[in-house]
């Protein structure tokens, strides 16, 4: 019984240094995965970048084993420190955990460069556990928020957006015609699109002035537009400053869920102790 206990305790323990960081040690854990994670983009990065030393190439290649490796004991540790594993390992950042690390230990059984390569880039999907870890920030969670209520409105705006752009293309493909490279109005109506963003590639370009004298408009009005869904978000940002986000980041040992009330002692979902059910 107490070596039940024990070992209840022991994945326990394991699971709030993982998973959560309310504490101290879980903390320490989530910053160094984020440094890991960061490094781990920025080696698998210079490893396509030709030119480099002999040696260079030598000491990226064992970093990235080390990661490799510290990562592979994570993923382990996530799996055996829930009662329900397959929660965590069909999960989206379950199932990004497992492809950004096997290309690593693939490499062993894959003798083409190029199809060798391909799989090494899956290592890049590591880059989605930083918007996991970063969801224990409070500000991200106001963020987040703010953007989600937002999309209503950044929707309606967009599509305004686009329509405006197809009415410019369409006057403008009328004005330019087909001689000054205008020459149908999906053509005219990307045009618009590039030059309302301020991208401006300069294949199209219009010659005659009152097409010169649109494109002006288009512009200043691009410079409006695009501040636009900018104002949207600080103003649902700001709004909800004055309201209450929850914090948590207590996860469930049991199924998983990670979206509690401040406070919370159980599981809304499975009704679970959150600070771990011995039964």
């Amino acid at each position: 019984m107490d070596n039940n206990s024990s070992h209840k305790n022991w994945k326990n323990q394991l699971h709030d240094i993982i998973y959560e960081a309310d504490t101290p040690i879980g903390k320490l854990f989530d910053v160094t995965l984020l440094i890991l994670i960061v490094l781990s983009i920025i080696f698998v990065m210079l490893e396509s970048v030709k030119g480099l030393s002999a040696e260079t190439y030598t000491f990226l290649y064992y970093a990235e084993w080390i990661i490799t490796i510290f990562f592979t004991f994570e993923y382990v540790a996530r799996i055996i420190s829930i009662k329900k594993p397959a929660s965590y390992i069909f999960s989206f950042y379950g199932i990004i955990d497992f492809l950004s690390t096997i290309p690593l230990y693939l490499s062993f059984f894959i003798t083409g460069t190029s199809a060798l390569l391909a799989v090494r880039a899956l290592r890049l999907l590591r880059v989605f556990r930083i918007l996991k870890i970063s969801r224990y920030i409070g500000e991200s969670n106001r963020l987040a928020k703010a953007i989600k209520d937002s999309r209503a409105k950044i929707l309606v705006f967009l599509f305004a957006v686009l329509v405006l752009c197809i009415i410019m293309g369409t006057v403008m493909y009328i004005i330019e015609g087909e001689e000054s490279g205008f020459k149908s109005i999906p053509i005219s109506v990307y045009w618009c699109i590039v030059t309302l963003t301020t991208v401006g590639y300069g294949d199209i370009a219009p010659v005659t002035p009152l097409g010169q004298f649109l494109a002006a408009i288009i512009m200043i009005m691009g410079y409006g537009i695009i501040a636009v869904p900018t104002g949207i978000v600080s103003a649902e940002y700001t709004h909800h400053q004055a309201r209450k986000v929850h914090l948590n980041t207590q996860s469930c040992s049991h199924c998983s869920e990670n979206e509690h009330n401040d406070n919370a002692k159980f599981c809304h979902k499975c009704g679970k102790d959150l600070h771990h059910d011995h039964e």
